[in-house]
């Protein structure tokens, strides 16, 4: 296990699988779970369902984390067993908690999987090779492509690195960030009483989460390289928008709900230019 793994481990069983309330955890920091976001983050989950194997014996979840959202449960309800790996012991601690006994739980590096070719069904990875060094990341790619058996399929979402919608809405981002903090800081000054002690901080705070290591692949570059190593895949988008641009400009008196409607719906209609262009590619693998 390398430098930058030990210190990924050490964040999330120390930090970021530590439940903050009942069923939340420290790393939900990375979500958007605002009423106004909710229907189409739960949606976004759900779109996985559509490009894995529905049933089967075995469904490996690489990287699985604590199972950390209710949406995910689906990705194996047809299964026998969902097998879990992750580097965390936290992050197995708090999956069997929810699992039980349908499922599986080895502490392993995804990037050098313990288990034989040809022996799962189906395989789902979320948000979790981009914790691996850069160098390792399509090794992981190769494994999980060779523990699937032929005609199956697997599912990996993740995020790109700078993506064109992202970049070019950046400026947006930013004017409502900066809209809303000297907003606030005239609201308090108009003010008869003074703001709480840290509330101007508070106001402040950059709304991009900050935690332990990744490292992302721009789309071309993935593509190459995967290509490379023989492995087909379909590039959809999975959601095409980042966590800072919904807190930033999605808001119920701005109709948000609409907008994530209609931003749903596009990613249905183009998926594949959003899958490469947003933010968070659903990456499809199917072994001939």
């Amino acid at each position: 296990m390398t430098d930058t793994q030990q210190q990924v481990r050490a964040f999330y069983d120390q930090i970021g699988w530590q439940q903050v309330s009942e069923g939340v955890y420290q790393n939900a920091r990375y979500e958007d779970l605002r009423p106004v976001s909710r229907e189409y983050t739960h949606r976004c989950h759900l779109r996985v369902n559509r490009f894995l194997t529905r049933r089967g014996d075995y469904l490996l979840d690489a990287g699985s984390g604590p199972i950390q959202y209710p949406e995910y449960l689906t990705y194996s309800e047809e299964y026998r067993y969902r097998v879990c790996a992750d580097i965390s012991i936290q992050a197995m601690r708090e999956a069997r908690r929810r699992l039980g006994g349908r499922g599986l739980y080895v502490v392993a590096d995804i990037a050098n999987l313990p288990f034989k070719a040809d022996v799962f069904d189906g395989i789902v990875s979320l948000h979790a090779i981009h914790h691996l060094p850069y160098e390792s990341q399509i090794l992981a790619y190769r494994q999980l492509y060779r523990s699937l058996k032929a005609g199956r399929s697997m599912a990996v979402v993740n995020a790109w690195k700078n993506p064109p919608l992202i970049k070019y809405t950046f400026w947006l981002v930013r004017l409502a960030e900066m809209t809303r903090y000297y907003a606030g800081r005239v609201r308090y000054r108009l003010s008869r009483h003074p703001a709480p002690q840290g509330q101007e901080k508070e106001e402040a705070r950059p709304t991009t989460p900050t935690g332990t290591y990744a490292e992302h692949y721009d789309a071309r570059t993935l593509l190459q390289e995967l290509g490379m190593a023989g492995i087909p895949v379909e590039i959809r988008s999975w959601r095409s928008l980042s966590v800072r641009f919904l807190r930033a400009l999605i808001h119920p008196w701005l109709g948000g709900r609409l907008w994530l409607w209609l931003v749903y719906r596009l990613e249905d209609i183009f998926p594949h230019s959003l899958g490469r262009i947003g933010q968070y590619p659903l990456i499809v693998i199917r072994k001939p």
